[in-house]
């Protein structure tokens, strides 16, 4: 199945800079808040579970945030599969 490569590589550009702030943050306060549980601090690092959840002070985006950020992560890995799966193959030159 072919697919229009050039609008699969406009809707990845344009959804890459959308993307990378929330995944940088929930990878950030995921990570981090885990390092704070196994160090027996997770009382003192709540806000950092609020953040990861989508928790942005007075903005409360627990019910969109997981959703969007899941939406977002599944939309790059297809569009950037089938960039991939149509680019031209290179071949080996030490394995001619």
């Amino acid at each position: 199945m072919k697919f229009n490569q050039v609008r699969l590589r406009q809707l990845h550009r344009g959804l890459v800079p959308v993307m990378v702030l929330p995944l940088l943050l929930t990878l950030t306060t995921g990570v981090a808040f885990q390092l704070a549980v196994a160090g027996d601090r997770a009382n003192d690092f709540i806000w950092l579970l609020d953040l990861h959840r989508g928790t942005f002070g007075q903005v409360n985006l627990d019910f969109v945030y997981p959703i969007l950020n899941a939406m977002g992560l599944l939309t790059l890995i297809i569009t950037g599969f089938l960039i991939w799966l149509q680019s031209p193959k290179r071949s080996q030159k030490g394995n001619q």
